[in-house]
């Protein structure tokens, strides 16, 4: 019994090994959902898919872009960086919203960027001139009745990954990701 025993426990730790040495390997290549406070779990958009989403969004001076669900910041930041806009980023997790903001101060763009903790669903989004999300099909379903009752004519609104039910995009974009997922963008601009 006590040999049994021993050698259950060097085949657990074993497993224990391989397995910590799998996700080491895996984690860095890929983007995996950290759940937090929100109804939706926090996956960061990897640095290229932030710039084509910008890219994509037709970014102009004097454009002001909110970012439903915006994490640590990173798409307001870059959006800030590259193109010199006002951004707002909208996460209901309190410790994302710290980390983006201090990520904005890093950054030096903390005077054009303003992250709230507020549930996207209760924001007030008519001041948008662009929208980016990185949300579930159903909270995008939730989100779509807002976006039609105050989004103005010319916005443009950029999803990752998950369409908005009921709207035809202006263009879908697949952009090759890790092995674990490949990336797509939605766009679509109000009329």
């Amino acid at each position: 019994m006590i040999h049994e025993l021993k050698s259950l426990t060097v085949k657990l730790e074993t497993w224990n090994y391989n397995l910590a040495l799998i996700l080491m390997v895996l984690l860095p290549a890929c983007s995996l959902p950290i759940w937090t406070a929100g109804e939706v779990p926090y996956v960061p958009t990897p640095p290229n898919v932030v710039n084509r989403m910008l890219e994509l969004a037709h970014i102009k001076s004097g454009d002001v872009l909110y970012d439903l669900g915006s994490g640590d910041g990173r798409i307001v930041i870059e959006a800030a960086k590259q193109y010199g806009i006002k951004g707002v980023g909208i996460e209901i997790d309190v410790d994302l919203v710290q980390k983006a903001r201090d990520n904005a101060f890093h950054e030096k763009v903390d005077d054009l960027v303003e992250f709230r903790a507020q549930d996207a669903l209760t924001v007030d989004v008519s001041e948008a001139t662009v929208v980016t999300l990185y949300m579930l099909p159903e909270f995008n379903a939730k989100l779509r009745p807002i976006f039609d009752k105050e989004l103005k004519p010319g916005t443009r609104v950029v999803s990752h990954d998950f369409e908005i039910k009921g709207w035809v995009p202006d263009k879908v974009e697949g952009i090759k990701g890790n092995l674990l997922h490949d990336h797509v963008i939605y766009f679509y601009e109000i009329r």
